[in-house]
């Protein structure tokens, strides 16, 4: 009998238990069932070519439309022009199912996730060419299993709806080539110089190889690495029988020749603002290149669009720019910003045609700053130390260890007012007076201005500009910005906030607000600085009826037997709008034989001609400097027979 029981009790505790699994099983497939028509119903095939053409939208500080970021993608291409040779390249190296799947490709989706299982995260894609198509078309970037899904379903619709040719053709033409080229003719012409209908076997190759990792695979960045990478592409086109093991080895042999006929591929106005945005996006807030110029976000920015034309008016003037000695150009960038935000209101990366994201001589440049440091390093730190502008320096040919400094005009005063050094530019009063307060106060003054220091500045020379790697025009508007701003600087910046496709807060800016010297510091500073435009070095920039202050500086030119300078430069600003222009020469032996008040001092005044009306007309309320008039002695007979002697002789 109790055996009976205990199997009776066994076999309902197994019914029960089967029971339980038919049922979890049951839920399990109505989840999956409802996931996949979820699924199923959102991959709208429509999206697809929507998603592929999103503008980015660039605003100005007032909130209005300033430019429209979008990709040149009007250099598409039928796949009939395209090469065969270039299409089994990619085919190969990126999807060599391609043909045969419909869509999505199991094993190198079960390949993909056991290397993210192993790994704990999703870092390879397993996608075909069509999903990644898709995924061009997303309108955000996320890398989590529920966008694969996403990715996946619309690859199916896709596949349903379009010929494989199609895809092919639409992924070509859209698809990221590095170095602002996007779709294959474009990058034909990026890198090549051509046709995409004229590339060689190994020049497709070679751009099919680019696809994997646009940035650091381009042959510009890493000739080596493209080229190894073009011979995996044509390894993988003889393993899956597109070519003769004897045609992959006479391309890998091939020479590469490098010709750039691509032209600027962005569409849009203020390319250098774009430029600038751009960067501080991927650099500061970790977007990439490719997703803000396709994924339709929108940015608003602290641009003053009368500013920003204003500056490339003045940039289009070629008559502006002297030449280098032996009749060369000069490059040059500027920068302005409002010193009450930081926001950087207008830009000019180079001259010249525009470069997309070329070298920006207003944000990357490195270069000794010159003169312009001195109110930096020196007097602001010694008026903190209880010097007064009209406090006595000393001008005499000195000799600091073994450094041993010059004035630029060769002529020694003695003694002369800090306002007065300052005003024209001398350089032994202000070496004398870093080392007079202490070299370690002049850096530690540096250091709150925002100006990057390296180990190699820790040295009298500072005072004059001299540094081992140097600053960009914007560090010297930033500085000064601190003068207008009650001694208060806030870091300089470009972009507000960033909204993404989707309408959601992607990035927002933090004001950073650091406190550099005292509100009486900076008046004294801009009372001196004003006497610079007023009467000194910087006079030539002088408007009537604003106030604006600023200074010059220069270095010398690297030729020993030259008297030339090699980079120029003004600072300048208003209670409004703070400016920096650089001017400078490039190439060993290049140089100005001119000094920077004929060289940046009239640019930068044309730029205030363009750009003060734009701002309030705003006066300094500061204590001006009083030059002190000289006494002519009253001449006796001794005096005016010498004046007759030397008329004679």
């Amino acid at each position: 009998m109790g055996m009976f029981q205990d199997f009776m009790k066994n076999t309902w505790r197994k019914f029960h238990i089967t029971q339980i699994l038919i049922l979890f099983i049951s839920i399990l497939f109505l989840l999956l069932l409802g996931f996949i028509v979820y699924f199923m119903k959102s991959a709208d095939v429509e999206s697809l070519k929507r998603g592929l053409s999103q503008s980015t939208i660039i605003y100005d500080k007032d909130g209005d439309v300033a430019s429209k970021l979008s990709v040149n993608r009007s250099e598409s291409v039928p796949i009939n022009k395209m090469p065969e040779h270039l299409q089994n390249a990619v085919i190969s190296i990126e999807d060599h199912r391609f043909f045969e799947h419909n869509g999505f490709d199991l094993k190198g989706m079960g390949r993909a996730f056991f290397k993210n299982f192993v790994s704990g995260g999703v870092v390879q894609g397993g996608s075909t060419i069509t999903q990644q198509l898709t995924k061009n078309a997303m309108l955000s970037a996320e890398k989590t299993y529920k966008r694969k899904f996403e990715e996946l379903f619309l690859a199916i619709e896709i596949e349903k709806v379009y010929k494989k040719k199609e895809i092919l053709e639409m992924y070509l033409n859209t698809i990221y080539f590095g170095e602002g080229a996007w779709g294959v003719q474009n990058a034909s012409k990026k890198y090549f110089g051509k046709d995409v209908e004229d590339l060689t076997l190994s020049e497709s190759a070679l751009i099919a190889g680019i696809i994997k990792a646009p940035s650091s695979i381009n042959p510009y960045e890493n000739l080596k690495k493209s080229v190894q990478r073009r011979n995996v592409v044509l390894q993988q086109m003889n393993k899956y029988g597109f070519i003769s093991a004897e045609e992959a080895e006479q391309a890998k042999n091939a020479s590469v020749h490098l010709s750039d006929k691509s032209g600027d591929p962005l569409k849009g106005k203020y390319a250098h603002y774009s430029d600038s945005v751009i960067n501080e996006a991927i650099e500061r807030y970790g977007l990439t290149q490719d997703e803000l110029l396709t994924k339709g976000y929108e940015i608003y920015t602290e641009m003053d669009q009368n500013i920003q034309a204003g500056l490339e008016k003045v940039y289009k003037k070629e008559w502006l720019f002297p030449t280098t000695a032996d009749g060369k150009e000069v490059q040059s960038g500027a920068v302005l910003l409002n010193p009450k935000t930081g926001g950087v209101t207008g830009i000019l990366g180079r001259r010249g045609e525009h470069v997309f994201r070329g070298f920006n001589y207003a944000t990357q440049l490195r270069r000794s700053p010159g003169s312009t440091i001195k109110p930096l390093v020196v007097y602001t730190p010694a008026l903190e130390e209880g010097y007064k502008p009209t406090s006595k320096l000393t001008d005499e040919k000195i000799e600091f260890g073994d450094y041993a400094p010059t004035n630029y005009d060769g002529v020694y005063r003695g003694k002369v007012p800090m306002h007065t050094a300052l005003e024209k530019s001398l350089n032994i009063p202000a070496v004398w007076l870093l080392d007079e307060i202490g070299l370690n106060k002049g850096l530690d003054a540096l250091e709150r201005f925002g100006i990057p220091l390296v180990k190699e500045d820790d040295n009298l020379s500072i005072a004059l500009g001299g540094m081992y790697k140097g600053v960009a025009p914007v560090h010297i508007a930033e500085a000064y910005s601190t003068f207008a701003n009650d001694g208060v600087r806030t870091e300089s910046h470009f972009i507000r906030k960033i909204i993404g496709p989707n309408g959601e807060v992607k990035a927002k800016w933090n004001p950073k607000e650091i406190k550099v010297t005292t509100p009486e510091v900076s008046d004294q500073m801009t009372s001196m600085l004003l006497s610079v435009v007023e009467r000194g070095t910087g006079r030539n920039t002088k408007m009537k009826g604003y106030d604006i202050a600023g200074k010059t500086g220069s270095t010398q030119s690297l030729e020993e037997e030259s008297n030339g300078t090699r980079d120029q430069w003004f600072v300048g600003y208003t209670p409004d709008v703070v400016g920096t222009v650089w001017l400078g020469a490039e190439g060993k032996g290049q140089y100005l034989t001119i000094d920077s008040s004929q060289g940046t001092v009239p640019i930068f005044r044309e730029i205030m001609e363009e750009v003060l009306p734009h701002t309030g007309n705003t006066s300094f309320d500061v204590e001006p400097i009083k030059e002190k008039k000289k006494v002519e002695k009253k001449k006796d007979w001794k005096d005016k027979l010498r004046d007759k002697w030397n008329d004679l002789f």
